[in-house]
């Protein structure tokens, strides 16, 4: 029997008093509709804050595979989550009423519920999560031989687009038309104001997504076909063979070490020449048509940058940045697998010797290669390069992120009245307000009032939703200001500009001002290097080791900063190989140079690299055991060479057992062999760590003694019987000291080319690594193999 012949076969319209039961069943059921939604809220700050933290601020841990498992799940759930939580917000699907039974001897419950401000927060929640999105989504414009462009996401504007259509079908008259109804004077209650600023405050940031998808788009149209951006690296590539043949035309002259100007490499303004395509790739063209550099007017190269007045004291730094910006532009002819024969050619390899590599300027040759890096990286994985397609471009994205920070300012003061208003009327406090009957007949109409929800449960978590991207778009502002891109192109403008001597005193203060702008965020290598040890065993619970051996994670490893002796040691093996990638070898030319080192070459005859470093490695660890560490020991020749020696043989180790993709091993070889000697190693130390003597000497004999007669693997046996002869020599620990920081500089050196583009693109990626650094060096002075992996097939995958 039906509902309608129930109400047919009604005999009685007396109000009838509803169950316990029955409104307990009511009540529950329309709370756990309301705590869905509530638990959405909750938890979208959380997963915003990390997509803001990870994409603005520590986008090294983007990559990560943990973070992009949160932001996959979080891209796939978001949508249809929003969409059932949308359905239960419109008036009509509130509407409840009881089941009836088959004799219609139990009452009705029915029920009509409405939302006063919870479909609006909703909506608006939905659109921040939306506009955080786009701010932290990188968008590329690259070559094709680098990898795939990167344009913006065509899933973004549809959940835009499907947002916009759930809050409309669910606003209604009540949100969509009280905005005009409030322009036209209708209405102008309390009530019917604050219904008409939340409307607007919902539907508002729809025109801001829009915009912004807009602007993202016409900037990678337009980065994508510039000879600046999109399209450089063929150009770069042409325009080096144009330099190649003027080198050629001129007598060779030999590498001389005097303050020699820079070659003519290319810094900015490429559009403004005329350019064609050819087999080699697009060269420039002078007035008649004919191939050639010649005079172009706004063409920046280096050289012209270089005859700038030093009279402000942040120009060399500011010369040197654009060494790394047309530096970089070279590196990305190198992901493009174009094959620069003149990187080392003899003007290049004078600029090097001359400015770079001078004696007690490795501090500056680390950070000009650390900002060719970071323009890299910001290249590569953000979409600020986009931005200077056009010279208005970044001005209109600035004042983008300026409105979206205005309407986070205006909800939130929103937010503020509504809450205090929530705290003086009970009827705004409320997420849901039901009025609810029990009766046989739908005409008795005597009605009880129930409400479900806090309304905090929504301000607060969009409240939070504004602070992010608050600070999101203030990120992106700063980004500008602070950038290096845009520092480059304030000095090529410059260098252009006509008033260059006499420029305006307000024009010449606010190039000043952005020139000294920096931001530590927008630096991306921290100058750290990582750190292990395999004959360390660190207190640690059983189950840690448990879950780290089920998950097959590496070993502990820490971060250090770069020390100074560390930069030295490397930076005067670098002088000293006079850039000829035969002198680089696995350590045994700085052995033989050793008055002692031709004693230790039987160490360096293993049958990989990897196996070698673990021997040397495991031998100055001896060697520390034996010399640790005094704290009086601050200073002097000894100490920085020691700790130069244990901080690379430690780096090392660390590239093994973390990074061993950019080593010259199989990256299983690799990975295998350290697991089988620390394995080792843990198995002969577990008890001896328990029990470890303190002094030094002991120590060290203890220690030597149980590796030499319980260990079982050849590299962890050769390692001991390196170590022992370290310590046993005649000449002293300073000599040892010396050797080894000549080894480990050299080894250092030697590992650092690599054809392999995708991992030391994923190692920028993540914020940078010395030894990435070192081989962006390397390549730019003419070093872009080792001698022994000339053979080995280059990784031609795609690097984005």
């Amino acid at each position: 029997m039906d509902r309608g012949i129930c109400l047919a076969n009604a005999t009685s319209r007396e109000q009838i008093q509803c169950s316990n039961d029955a409104i307990n069943t009511f009540g529950n059921t329309m709370r756990r509709q309301i705590w869905l939604g509530n638990a959405l809220l909750l938890t979208s700050p959380g997963i915003v804050g990390v997509l803001v933290g990870i994409g603005g601020y520590g986008q090294r841990y983007r990559y990560h595979p943990f973070t992009r498992f949160i932001f996959l799940g979080a891209n796939t759930l978001f949508l249809p989550i929003l969409s059932y939580v949308v359905s239960t917000l419109s008036d009509s699907s509130n509407d409840y009423v009881s089941s009836v039974d088959n004799e219609c001897t139990t009452p009705i419950l029915a029920a009509l519920c409405h939302s006063n401000f919870h479909p609006c927060i909703v909506i608006t929640w939905a659109f921040l999560v939306q506009i955080a999105t786009i701010n932290t989504t990188p968008v590329v414009a690259i070559n094709p031989r680098e990898g795939q462009n990167v344009g913006p996401s065509l899933e973004l504007l549809v959940k835009v687009i499907w947002t916009f259509y759930l809050g409309a079908s669910i606003s209604r008259s009540r949100f969509f038309y009280a905005i005009f109804g409030v322009l036209r004077g209708k209405d102008r209650t309390s009530s019917s104001f604050l219904v008409s600023i939340c409307g607007r405050i919902m539907f508002a940031p729809f025109a801001l997504i829009c915009a912004k998808i807009l602007f993202k788009f016409y900037a990678f149209q337009k980065a994508r076909l510039s000879f600046e951006l999109g399209r450089n690296p063929g150009l770069i590539f042409g325009y080096m063979k144009q330099l190649e043949q003027q080198e050629r035309s001129q007598p060779g002259e030999p590498v001389v070490c005097d303050d020699a100007p820079p070659p003519p490499l290319l810094v900015m303004g490429e559009d403004r020449g005329q350019v064609v395509n050819q087999p080699c790739g697009y060269v420039f063209t002078n007035g008649s048509g004919t191939t050639g550099i010649g005079t172009i007017i706004g063409l920046v190269t280096l050289d012209k940058i270089w005859h700038l007045d030093n009279m402000d004291p942040m120009m060399p730094r500011l010369k040197d940045l654009c060494v790394s910006f047309s530096l970089f532009k070279l590196l990305r002819c190198r992901f493009a697998r174009y094959k620069i024969t003149n990187v080392g050619s003899v003007r290049m390899l004078k600029f090097f010797c001359s400015q770079l590599l001078k004696d007690g300027e490795h501090d500056r040759v680390f950070r000009v290669i650390a900002d060719e890096l970071s323009f890299v990286h910001d290249y590569y994985y953000s979409s600020l390069s986009i931005s200077y397609a056009k010279f208005w471009v970044p001005v209109l994205d600035i004042f983008l992120s300026i409105l979206s920070i205005s309407y986070c300012i205006v909800a939130a003061c929103f937010i503020v009245v509504l809450a205090a208003k929530e705290n003086k009327n009970s009827y705004y406090s409320k997420q849901l307000h039901c009025n609810y009957w029990c009766t046989k007949v739908l005409e008795v109409s005597i009605q009880r009032p129930q409400n479900f929800g806090s309304l905090y449960f929504d301000v607060v978590p969009v409240f939070l939703l504004l602070a992010l991207v608050l600070v999101s778009e203030v990120r992106v502002i700063a980004s500008y200001i602070c950038s290096s891109f845009t520092k480059v192109a304030l000095i090529c403008h410059q260098a252009n500009s006509a008033s260059l001597h006499h420029p305006p005193r307000m024009k010449k203060l606010v190039l000043s001002l952005c020139l000294k702008c920096r931001l530590k965020i927008m630096k991306h290598w921290d100058e750290t290097i990582g750190q292990c040890s395999i004959l360390v065993l660190p207190p640690r619970p059983i189950m840690f080791d448990l879950i780290r051996r089920t998950l097959r994670l590496p070993d502990h490893e820490k971060k250090v900063k770069v020390p100074k002796a560390v930069k030295i040691c490397i930076f005067d093996a670098l002088r000293s190989r006079n850039y000829n990638d035969q002198q680089l070898s696995n350590g045994t030319v700085s052995l033989r140079q050793s008055q002692v080192g031709e004693s230790f070459l039987w160490a360096c005859n293993s049958i990989g690299t990897s196996d070698i470093v673990l021997t040397w490695h495991i031998a100055t660890s001896i060697l520390e055991v034996r010399h640790p560490y005094q704290d009086n020991q601050e200073q002097g020749i000894c100490n920085q060479k020691k700790i130069a020696a244990t901080h690379m043989s430690r780096y090392c180790a660390y590239l093994v057992t973390w990074c061993p993709e950019l080593l010259p091993d199989e990256e299983e070889w690799s990975k295998s062999l350290y697991n089988s000697v620390k394995e080792d190693v843990t198995r002969v130390l577990s008890v001896w760590a328990l029990t470890r003597p303190l002094t030094p000497e002991i120590e060290y004999l203890e220690l030597v003694q149980l590796l030499s007669e319980y260990s079982e693997n050849e590299v962890l046996r050769n390692g001991v019987r390196l170590g022992k002869q370290l310590v046993e020599l005649v000449e002293g620990e300073e000599t040892s000291w010396e050797m080894l920081s000549g080894f480990w500089a050299e080894m250092i050196l030697y590992i650092a080319p690599s054809k392999n583009l995708i991992g030391h693109s994923n190692a920028i990626a993540r914020g940078g690594e010395l030894i990435t650094l070192l081989w962006a060096l390397l390549f730019h002075v003419g070093i872009a193999s080792r001698p022994d992996y000339t053979n080995v097939t280059a990784t031609t995958a795609n690097i984005v």
